[in-house]
């Protein structure tokens, strides 16, 4: 996370909190150190944010201060309420996490709409205690353009291990599947995250390949979608 976005964070955080939180709360929901909170807080501080308290203590955010609001009408705020709902359905807790951040956000806009409703059902949850690969990992890949050693079981039970170069997440109904340019087969091929049994990510890197190998990773469907059967898992 960029530190501009994450002092916007803390901003929405602290607006939203109705009783103090301490630097240790604020790094947990963002991910990095106690540490780093405070050099934030001090930063704010120093740019004349009115957030009060100290370490130990907690911070709070004085009442009445606000950020431009976003200009969105009924029906787009309705939209963003119901995608966000959604996300409970991919098994991706990292994006559910940032969906709730977003929610809070999309409320401080006007009233809830507890009338839209989004049934739970959807992919397994990624919880690395029970076996699962954190969705949120391939995600990392992608971004960096790192490649990944997956040991991967298919669906006739046959284990393989293979080195792919991460390119998309496909979020389905029941499952998250990763695409990627498999070196063991030597062509694109997509991964269910239940499969994952094993995911490392390595130092190489496919840098600056990633929009391309994208280009033609679409193409590819494209080609596929015309045809009768599409793509499965590899």
């Amino acid at each position: 996370m960029h530190r501009t976005t994450r002092l916007f964070e803390i901003i929405q955080i602290l607006r939203a909190s109705c009783a103090p939180l301490t630097a240790r709360a604020l790094a947990e929901a963002l991910e990095v150190s106690p540490r780093t909170i405070y050099r934030d807080i001090a930063a704010l501080q120093a740019m004349r944010t009115p957030i009060e308290g100290e370490a130990g203590l907690g911070y709070v955010m004085r009442r009445g201060y606000d950020l431009p609001p976003l200009n969105f009408d009924a029906e787009e705020l309705e939209a963003l309420r119901v995608g966000l709902s959604m996300l409970a359905r991919t098994g991706d807790s990292a994006l559910q996490r940032a969906a709730l951040r977003v929610q809070e956000k999309v409320d401080g806009l006007g009233a809830p709409a507890d009338w839209l409703q989004v049934a739970p059902w959807g992919a397994p949850q990624d919880d690395p205690a029970r076996g699962c690969v954190a969705i949120a990992s391939l995600r990392r890949a992608i971004r960096e353009e790192r490649k990944l050693k997956l040991t991967y079981v298919s669906a006739s039970g046959e284990e393989t291990v293979r080195v792919i170069r991460p390119v998309a997440l496909i979020y389905h109904l029941e499952c998250v599947m990763v695409a990627g340019w498999c070196e063991l087969r030597g062509g694109f091929r997509h991964f269910r995250s239940d499969r994952i049994h094993g995911c490392l990510a390595l130092d190489a890197r496919f840098t600056g390949q990633g929009a391309t190998l994208r280009c033609l990773w679409q193409e590819q469907q494209d080609r596929e979608a015309a045809e009768p059967a599409g793509p499965g898992p590899a």
